[in-house]
Order: structure tokens, then sequence, then C-alpha cells
């Protein structure tokens, strides 16, 4: 019961901020663009800079090669899971237009408004070493194949007029640019961080993650409405590969590895469990409009996942103790 509570205090800490933004948005606080400058102002600044701080300061050149084994686990869950996903459009015949929303819902997660904010107030910020494990495979993972499931979804378009082209602007963003300049500065041993300044700018700076992010999706469930929820067999479906069929697959493959020797702490595992049940892209539905795909379901899906996982995770983490 204990688990149970602290999880629960967790994610009402993450559901308050989130209202915060949903009602100053309803009243009229935040203009249209709002939202679109506090999504750059994360994804482009305070998150490169809390992942570059997280980095130096949690993150040795000898755990690097624990750090790329964890990689490899979650690459696995995530193959996986797109296996499973492929056979489930074809098995439920999902209409064109869907299909690429469909995949994607299972498979990717919303890792940045969601994720990192639910792993700090779940764990800390001593969990943001393997949150970032989940942020490299989930980043790579959309943006390399999951973007193109959905453009190839198109349902105005003949399949043979498609050309495709990897956008690396996305497959490398900017937080992912600012673990990658942060591994050059820890493998070179240069010692950024005892500049005073330095470090006390990064840290504010990143700082601002969590509360901007969790305003963000009240902001995005503010715009989508509440009222627009509705349980079709093509949401439903989706609902029960994020939030349990993904993280059955990262608990097969890390009970696996531990079968064949790894070891992982437990924060470790239990990040990862957790990353792979947060809700979907908040990117869905622009994604789906770029492609004439079921916008409307693709809201849908996002707005009911960002709901239901107030319910999900203090299941799964009262769950996840036993294993």
């Amino acid at each position: 019961m204990a688990v149970l509570w602290n999880s629960i205090q967790s994610v009402l800490v993450v559901v308050l901020i989130m209202i915060l933004g949903f009602v100053l948005r309803r009243q009229g606080w935040f203009d249209d663009k709002f939202g679109g400058i506090i999504s750059k102002l994360i994804k482009n600044i305070a998150l490169p800079a809390s992942i570059f701080v997280s980095v130096l300061s949690r993150l040795t050149r000898g755990q690097l090669v624990s750090f790329s084994g964890y990689l490899g686990y979650a690459f696995l869950a995530v193959i996986i899971g797109y296996l499973i996903a492929f056979a489930l459009v074809r098995i439920m015949h999902v209409r064109p237009g869907r299909k690429g929303i469909f995949v994607n819902a299972i498979v990717n997660a919303n890792t940045i408004f969601i994720g990192l904010p639910l792993n700090i107030a779940l764990f800390g910020d001593q969990s943001m070493t393997y949150f970032l494990v989940y942020y490299i495979v989930n980043t790579v993972s959309t943006w390399a194949f999951g973007v193109f499931l959905i453009s190839n979804d198109d349902p105005t378009k003949p399949k043979e007029k498609h050309h495709n082209h990897i956008d690396w602007k996305k497959v490398i963003p900017m937080p992912l640019v600012g673990f990658l300049v942060a591994l050059v500065f820890l493998l070179l041993n240069i010692p950024v961080l005892k500049v005073s300044f330095i470090n006390s700018t990064l840290t504010y700076v990143g700082n601002l993650v969590t509360p901007l992010s969790l305003v963000y999706i009240g902001i995005v469930l503010a715009d989508a409405g509440l009222k627009s929820i509705h349980f079709d067999r093509d949401t439903i479906v989706a609902l029960l590969g994020r939030f349990v069929l993904s993280p059955i697959l990262m608990v097969a493959v890390l009970l696996a590895a531990g079968h064949f020797g790894a070891t992982f702490p437990s924060m470790a595992s239990q990040t990862l469990i957790v990353q792979s049940a947060t809700p979907m892209l908040a990117v869905l539905p622009i994604l789906a409009n770029e492609a004439h795909g079921d916008v409307a379901y693709a809201t849908n899906v996002v707005t009911t996942s960002t709901v239901l996982f107030i319910v999900v995770v203090p299941v799964l983490m009262s769950l996840i103790q036993f294993i």
C-alpha cells in the first residue's frame, strides 16, 4: 500500500500542474501560439541543458558499457513491439489513414512532455541516466521509422508516389545533441560543470523542463477537448498495446536478459518499464494531418492515453515491485 500511495502522490503532482495548464488555457491566459513556444523552449534549450548536466554529473566513463547494454535491451523490446503491432494491423484490418497512427500509438511514447516529468516525480533526478536510455531509443524509433509509417499510409496518394527521406534534424534533435556533446565532454574529461556559473545556469535552465512540459500537456488537452474522447475498437486495442503490451515486452526482455546473466539496478529496470507505458506521442495528430490521415483518431488516442495514464501508473508501480 505504501508503494501505491507514493505512486499516487507522485502522479498527483504531475496531474495538478497539467490541470493548471488546462485551466489557464481555457481561461484565455495563453494564446494559440504559446503552446508551440513552450514546446520549442523545452525541446531546443531546456531539455538539452538538463541532459547535458545529468550526463556529466551522473554518468562516468566506466558506466558507458552498461549504458550501451541498456540501449540494446530497450531497442529489442521496441522491435518486438513493432512486429506485434504490424500483426495486429493485419488481423484487425485497420483501415488506411489509421495504420501508421495505430502502430506508433502502440510502440512510441511521449517521453519528453510526460515521460521525463513522471520519471522525476517517481524516482528523482538520479533516474535521469536511465531515462536517457529510453529517450534515445524512442527518438530514433519515432523519427527514423515511425514517421515513415504514417506518411506511407496517406490514403490520398498511390504507394509508388511516395518519396521519403530521413529528416536528420528530427532523428537527431537538440536533446540528443545535448547528450552527444555531453558524451564528448565526459570522454575527454573536461570538468566544465566545476565552473560554478556554468553549472548553475545550465541547472536552472534544465529545471524548466518539468513544469513547462506539464503546462504544455494541459494546453494540448484543453485544445483537444475532453468531451471528444470515445472508445472504438482501434482506440481500445491501441491503448491496450501502449499500457499493457509495451510494458510486458519490456519486462520480458529484462527478465530474459537477467536469466542470461545481465544485472540491472532496480531503478534502471523500473525506469525502462514505466517509460514503456507512458502515453502516446503528442505529435501524432500533426503527423496524421500532414499525411492526410485520420486526425480525429490520432487526437482521440493521444487525449485518451494522456488522461488514462493517471490510473495506469500507480497500478504499474505497484506491480513492478514484484519483478
